[in-house]
């Protein structure tokens, strides 16, 4: 609803210009504001105005006309006058009032909040009055869930969404961008990586078993304070991306699990070729094959059991050495050795952000 303020300014501007006294009223026919000289009507004759069908009635002296808000009864306004003139200006006034209505309303709608706020454009003093005026709380744990689907598919998941999480829970899915979905989720204070991931899971198979949908989740970190909640949503964002990058096979990502993956990611691809070309110079890391890329993986899985890797991998253990020894021939890197399988899983996941990066500006 707009404020008296607003209302007062606007009646008061267009009597300075048309010379025509009016009120506004609300629907039981209480006066809101009005003009220095205006006669406020009865509370019945307003009442009455609003049961009847009519837009606009003229009552004596009185120019009654009903202002909308989209299809929705907002406001009486009454000008005082005789003639159409009057009519007229009444009606100007009626027409200002309802795009007043729709530009307040677009201003401090919670959607259009959520968007600000997560893209920072606000100042703390301006987050603090704005979710004051929305009935938000300020003070509460919230963590950010970034939802990404096809893109024709989106929209279908976001109604999903709003019928799982509704704001009187204190959940609120905003639309910030054409290519993600955002669930800003309120959560227990002391939530673990265990219980936000579970809640992961839960849309994951709302969304594949409602709408036969197949969608990655990201989370950000729990904070406390609304302000903060564009930091969780940044980290949401990131845990996305190096999802798609390291953890292919995972569906659900959280930020705090992500590890070397988030160090990985902040460097410039300078320094990572770099890395790479003093590390194998020989460029073999980026030839190599997909049944010696399985072998090292699994190897890696099992914390570099030679026993318990060549079970898993249906083959002879002497197989496994003879394959551990040709990559070490080729690179100069035991990987039976803690520091040398360090630095292949570092190499690797280095290239695998490459190849990433290389894709995404190409």
């Amino acid at each position: 609803m707009i404020s008296s303020q607003i209302l007062q300014a606007s009646i008061d501007d267009i009597k300075s210009i048309a010379r025509v006294d009016m009120c506004i009223c609300d629907l039981n026919g209480e006066e809101i504001v009005s003009t220095a000289n205006m006669v406020v009507p009865d509370a019945d004759m307003i009442t009455a105005f609003v049961d009847s069908p009519a837009d606009s009635q003229m009552v004596g002296n009185y120019h009654l006309l009903k202002v909308r808000d989209e299809e929705e009864l907002e406001y009486v306004l009454v000008a005082m006058g005789f003639g159409e003139d009057t009519y007229v200006i009444g009606k100007l006034a009626v027409a200002q009032l309802e795009k007043l209505t729709v530009a307040y309303k677009d201003r401090f709608d919670r959607n259009s909040f959520f968007q600000n706020l997560l893209l920072d454009n606000f100042l703390l003093v301006d987050v603090y009055n704005r979710a004051q005026k929305l009935r938000i709380e300020v003070s509460a744990p919230r963590a950010v869930y970034l939802i990404e689907a096809e893109p024709d598919k989106d929209a279908a998941v976001l109604e999903l969404l709003k019928t799982l999480y509704a704001p009187h829970a204190g959940d609120y899915p905003p639309r910030v961008d054409e290519s993600s979905i955002i669930l800003i989720k309120t959560v227990e204070a002391r939530s673990s990586n265990e219980d936000l991931l579970q809640v992961a899971e839960t849309i994951l198979d709302m969304v594949n078993s409602e709408l036969m949908i197949n969608v990655k989740v990201s989370i950000g970190t729990v904070v406390q304070e609304l302000k903060d909640v564009s930091r969780s949503y940044k980290e949401a964002k990131m845990a996305m991306d190096v999802g798609k990058i390291f953890y292919e096979g995972k569906n659900a990502v959280a930020y705090s699990t992500l590890g070397i993956g988030r160090l990985i990611y902040q460097l410039p691809m300078t320094l990572c070729e770099m890395f790479i070309d003093e590390i194998f110079g020989n460029g073999y890391l980026e030839t190599i094959d997909d049944e010696t890329l399985e072998t090292i993986n699994k190897f890696f899985e099992n914390n570099l059991n030679v026993s318990e890797t060549s079970r898993q991998l249906f083959v002879h253990r002497n197989t496994l050495v003879y394959r551990i020894e040709k990559l070490q021939k080729n690179t100069g890197l035991d990987i039976r050795k803690f520091d040398d399988a360090m630095t292949f899983k570092i190499a690797l996941m280095v290239v695998s952000y490459m190849k990433y990066q290389r894709e995404k500006d190409n």
